[in-house]
């Protein structure tokens, strides 16, 4: 998996770069439990509470993108 995430993308195979997509997914995945807690923390500051839901709408609209371009992958 590693080698697959530091070769150059022009380079990839499909399988490799389904690896690394699967990898991004992963972490992007990992970056809305970390940003979910910190909106639980209701930091009392209406306009970073307010950065923290769009942040996380951003972060959920990436991981769907990259969860579709990875489906178009493995179908082709």
């Amino acid at each position: 998996m590693r080698n697959a995430i530091v070769q150059m993308p022009d380079h990839r195979s499909g399988g490799q770069q389904r690896t690394v997509l699967r990898t991004a997914i992963r972490q992007l995945e990992r970056a809305d439990v970390y940003l979910a807690s910190v909106v639980s923390m209701d930091v009392g500051d209406w306009d970073a509470q307010r950065s923290l839901r769009r942040l996380r709408d951003d972060l959920q609209s990436l991981r769907r993108h990259l969860s579709d371009q990875r489906a178009r992958i493995t179908s082709s």
